[in-house]
């Protein structure tokens, strides 16, 4: 039976990140994620219900968190669940916590964007760490002969 692990969140950090490296020199940070939940009661009334997850980032996308994000930015993130399972004073323990895999910074309400300094979107680098894999394109894809730069006479009817 095939499976399908994908988050997509929308939340603010709930401290700075916290980059570390491993032995072997890969970068990894870790943030904690709040995202607000609002739904109405039985009685109709308004409540806010927030849930706290720990996010992991990778490699290049790990230092660009670091470099550019801090607590209270909202953020969007894009990943997978993992389980992480140990042994505790003798009992078995376990959390689930989001990989990240791509994450882009949002604009606080009120602010005038991000001010032109830190990039807008990354995307990770964890499988092949140093060769970055650009496949996403800047400019979408021609389908089907479409209009070059001149719209035809403005007395066409499209239809």
């Amino acid at each position: 039976m095939a499976s399908f692990n994908r988050v997509i969140l929308v939340g603010n950090l709930t401290r700075d990140p916290d980059l570390r490296y491993t032995p072997s020199g890969m970068p990894v940070c870790e943030i904690g994620l709040a995202v607000n939940d609002r739904r109405r009661t039985p009685e109709g009334e308004w409540i806010e219900e927030a849930t706290f997850i720990d996010v992991t980032f990778w490699a290049k996308q790990a230092e660009v968190c670091s470099q550019y994000l801090t607590k209270g930015s909202p953020i969007l993130v894009e990943g997978r669940l993992k389980l992480d399972q140990w042994e505790q004073d003798g009992m078995k323990r376990s959390k689930l916590r989001v990989v990240g895999e791509r994450m882009q910074m949002l604009s606080a309400r009120g602010a005038g964007g991000n001010g032109g300094s830190a990039p807008r979107s990354t995307r990770n680098e964890s499988e092949a760490y140093g060769s970055y894999d650009d496949s996403y394109s800047q400019v979408p894809p021609q389908r089907g002969g479409g209009m070059s730069g001149n719209p035809g006479p403005s007395d066409d009817i499209p239809f």
